[in-house]
């Protein structure tokens, strides 16, 4: 099957005029190819620019534990990096998933905190990709009772919840 002519058929998202176009083109071209039927809204707010899709049955573009909607977002940066005015932050969102994630992932780190600093025990969160690992260490940053670090190698990379001598 021969390629498509030059203007003829769906544009490739690198070739738009600007990041947030390209954006809105890939997210749209993946709903599409997903077949589903949602919503894309693309915002830069800084140096973050953001593609956040919304509809039902986003189940798919999130897939297991986030991986597919990780993978978009890591497409996306890959595809807005090309632009000489690109942003340097790219978030790509399905639902409100990220801070649904971010709410958990929160919650979690502090019940680890509080599980570690009354039993003096290091605890073990489950593997992490980079991104939500910086999370969890941020959220106790704070917390003058425990300390958090990782350990391990990708993609088994955790993090460890430990008391803090006094």
């Amino acid at each position: 099957m021969a390629p498509p002519e030059k203007g003829v058929g769906p544009s490739h998202p690198a070739d738009a005029a600007t990041p947030a176009q390209a954006m809105r083109e890939l997210l749209e071209e993946v709903a599409d190819s997903l077949g589903l039927a949602a919503d894309v809204r693309v915002t830069v707010a800084g140096d973050t620019l953001t593609g956040t899709l919304d509809g039902e049955e986003l189940g798919l573009l999130i897939g297991r534990h986030g991986q597919t909607i990780d993978a978009l977002q890591h497409i996306a940066q890959r595809t807005i990096a090309q632009f000489a005015d690109a942003p340097a932050r790219v978030v790509v969102d399905g639902g409100g998933y990220r801070a649904r994630r971010r709410e958990a992932l929160e919650r979690r780190a502090q019940e680890a905190a509080d599980e570690a600093a009354s039993s003096g025990r290091p605890v073990a969160l489950e593997p992490l990709p980079a991104s939500e690992r910086r999370l969890v260490h941020e959220c106790l940053r704070d917390r003058e009772d425990v300390e958090t670090h990782s350990e391990g190698d990708e993609p088994a990379r955790h993090l460890v919840v430990v008391a803090r001598r006094s």
